[in-house]
């Protein structure tokens, strides 16, 4: 069985080679470590083997990390559904937050944001699959949201994030990511964060440049 240093080691060669067939720039398309319910020692073996941006989903488990690692340098985005009253504590402690799918949201993000820390990365979440079940917004609401989030201080709109519905067919998982992207890209944003590990090449082939990976990277969460 591969160690997670050397499944580390393939996904990086694989977004390579997938940056390379689709004709992106070299290094344009950042490996984010979603690490939800794995230990903290799974998180610094990765560390050590260069990995630095990683994900959490559950705002507990993530703070418990955060205090156990924080010795190493990590950049912390929250990806996960956000609470209300969980938004003081993502404005403290990430450096991105990718799940912002409403104004009020991202007005307690900026509202919090400590004024000593850089502005917080923002995306906000589509439901580019229309799912009653997912978060995000609908892709018509995408231009008005940006307007208003982009004129909050302390927050730095960055771009989208979306988890369409799955697909094994590769050109049905390209076309929600070709759908966002060029609707996105109308809007001046410079992140697309979208793939996992079951689509990370057809999110690459359609602009992605965060590919949010956990279960090739850390192997079948255990969620008992």
């Amino acid at each position: 069985m591969a160690t997670l240093a050397q499944r580390l080691k393939q996904l990086r060669s694989q977004i390579s080679d997938a940056e390379l067939v689709y004709q992106r720039q070299p290094g344009s398309v950042l490996l984010l470590a979603v690490s939800k319910t794995k230990p903290s020692e799974a998180i610094a073996c990765a560390y050590r083997s260069g990995q630095r941006h990683f994900g959490e989903n559950y705002l507990q488990e993530a703070l418990k990390k955060q205090q156990e690692l924080g010795a190493y340098a990590i950049t912390w985005h929250f990806i996960g559904p956000i609470q209300s009253n969980k938004t003081k504590a993502l404005a403290t402690r990430f450096d991105w937050v990718h799940s912002v799918d409403s104004l009020k949201i991202a007005r307690r993000l900026s509202e919090q944001r400590p004024t000593h820390l850089p502005p917080l990365n923002i995306c906000l979440q589509v439901n580019i699959s229309d799912e009653p079940s997912k978060s995000g917004i609908a892709l018509a609401e995408l231009p008005p949201l940006c307007e208003q989030v982009a004129k909050l201080p302390k927050l730095k709109l960055r771009g989208v994030m979306a988890i369409p519905a799955p697909q094994q067919d590769f050109e049905q998982q390209r076309q929600p990511y070709k759908n966002l992207y060029q609707a996105a890209a109308k809007l001046g944003l410079d992140t697309y964060s979208f793939g996992m590990s079951g689509d990370l090449k057809a999110a690459i082939a359609e602009g992605s440049t965060i590919v949010r990976i956990g279960t090739a990277l850390f192997g079948e969460r255990d969620y008992s």
